[in-house]
């Protein structure tokens, strides 16, 4: 069995405080996920990896297909992030850390405001 050996981390990767905040949330997904799925026994995707291939396009602005060979393949990257983006995944994300940072510095937490919610004029 060989192990490949890990990979130069790039400026937009996750730290492990970050991922530490994260993964809770993305590993309750995968559960829920293999619950009404076949499970084939493929490869298990690091979701870590996942997310900070997406985090690398949303920094860089590449295509999804440019994505270096090291993170997982880009159909796998894009099939995460849409599948994220349209169950609310993301965005519970977005709020999770939201929240933190708004408890870390003092300040009120809003009350069941979404991210995306802004106020039209």
């Amino acid at each position: 069995m060989t192990t490949e050996p890990p990979r130069k981390p790039y400026p937009s990767d996750l730290s492990d405080a970050r991922w530490a905040l994260m993964e809770p949330t993305l590993t309750d997904w995968r559960t829920e996920r293999q619950k009404n799925s076949l499970n084939l026994g493929g490869k298990v995707t690091d979701l870590r990896e996942v997310l900070n291939a997406i985090l690398y396009v949303n920094r860089t602005g590449i295509p999804w297909r440019y994505l270096p060979h090291d993170f997982p393949p880009h159909t796998t990257v894009f099939a995460y992030f849409s599948a994220w983006t349209a169950d609310g995944t993301i965005e519970k994300l977005g709020v999770h850390l939201h929240r933190l940072v708004r408890e870390q510095e003092g300040r009120a937490v809003p009350s069941q405001l979404p991210a995306s919610s802004t106020p039209r004029a």
